[in-house]
């Protein structure tokens, strides 16, 4: 069996359904798309793209063009869709190295000495969740033996606004104890195949794994 990896999109989507992750994220076995999830791709390509210098917002993305300012302003080195793995004992590591066990992806980070800042662009409703942000702060205390802090924030789009916390080592150390847990969860259910459906009001209108018994159903 291969190493276990996985990624926070990953166990959120395992812990929303443990099947339709199985069957769509691992098996492929059922492609998701929605109008949102195509506009999000659309809206993080554009700002990768003007945050860079490859191209301009479009038209119809203006309104985003203060944030573009405010991250080609910052401080510090400027790093864009920036790809990072770690191994289990928070090394880091290839991408898709023999011994990755997470994975993530920041939208934007900048570096500046002993700080740094991460940002998570948004396009939906507002719903923070503090694990993806400690995610990535331990991602950056992992390559950037350096730092002292990190600074993560979510950029919601649509509401004009952030969101966001700072970490220490400490902080992000104290993650791990309730987040481990969850992991191993995963790890089990990957390594005993046992992937059950978990009923829900999401079954009804947006899941595509049509074998499931409860597709079209779901909680009312």
């Amino acid at each position: 069996m291969a190493n276990f990896t996985w990624s926070f999109s990953k166990l959120k989507n395992l812990e929303t359904c443990p099947l339709k992750h199985q069957q769509v994220d691992l098996l492929k076995n059922f492609a998701e798309s929605s109008e949102q999830m195509i506009w999000g791709n659309t809206v993080h390509k554009a700002l990768a793209d003007a945050c860079t210098g490859k191209a301009p917002l479009p038209d119809s993305l203006t309104p985003y063009q203060n944030w573009v300012d405010k991250i080609k302003a910052g401080p510090g080195e400027l790093l864009v869709e920036q790809k990072y793995a770690i191994t289990k004992d928070f090394q880091p590591t290839e991408y898709f190295g023999p011994k990755v066990w997470y994975r993530g992806i920041a939208d934007v980070v900048r570096i500046d000495g002993p700080v740094a800042l991460a940002v998570d662009w948004k396009t939906g409703k507002i719903l923070t969740d503090s694990v993806q942000l400690g995610l990535m702060a331990q991602c950056l205390f992992s390559f950037h033996k350096e730092l002292k802090l990190v600074r993560t924030e979510y950029v919601w789009l649509k509401d004009d606004c952030t969101t966001g916390e700072v970490w220490t080592r400490k902080a992000v150390a104290d993650m791990w104890l309730g987040l481990l847990p969850r992991v191993q969860e995963y790890e089990k259910q990957v390594q005993t195949q046992t992937f059950m459906p978990k009923p829900s009001g999401l079954c009804r209108s947006y899941c595509p794994v049509i074998s499931c018994p409860y597709h079209g159903k779901g909680n009312r």
